[in-house]
């Protein structure tokens, strides 16, 4: 049986979320073109380079882990240091993006977001998401 996009975008981002090195949550990202084509993927971790925190631990602040960059900014980050257009893409990711994440998507134009699960879903994240006319969907895959 051949799956859809939007189902096989997801399993892909909870296959990348495995790759997370911060265990507080392992949230995975796919931002995915108008071709259907995979642009960039993103995991939660620690800055490249540095301590993981499953080896280290976390460094908290504010009941945060400061020290891991979240999947949808590894991903969003990686297109910027290759110089590769996200203007337009989809996102698929496991979890609903923080409200930074979710200004940075819309920053980065992003035009549709889909998630899984709706973890501390942010009032102000989904005021600017209505007012950016950002599609988003809660996929239950």
């Amino acid at each position: 049986m051949r799956v859809s996009w939007n189902e096989y975008f997801m399993n892909l981002a909870k296959m990348v979320a495995t790759r997370g090195t911060c265990d507080r949550a392992y949230v995975g990202c796919v931002l995915v073109n108008k071709d259907n084509r995979i642009v960039s993927t993103g995991y939660n971790g620690s800055v490249a380079g540095n301590p993981h925190c499953d080896e280290v631990g976390h460094t908290m602040r504010d009941g945060h882990c400061i020290a891991t960059i979240h999947a949808e900014m590894n991903a969003l980050l990686y297109c910027a240091k290759e110089g590769i257009k996200v203007g337009g893409c989809r996102c698929y990711v496991t979890h609903f993006p923080c409200l930074n994440c979710t200004k940075a998507l819309i920053q980065a134009g992003i035009s549709e977001i889909y998630y899984e699960e709706g973890y501390r879903i942010d009032e102000y994240a989904m005021e600017l998401i209505e007012r950016n006319n950002i599609k988003v969907e809660q996929l239950k895959i």
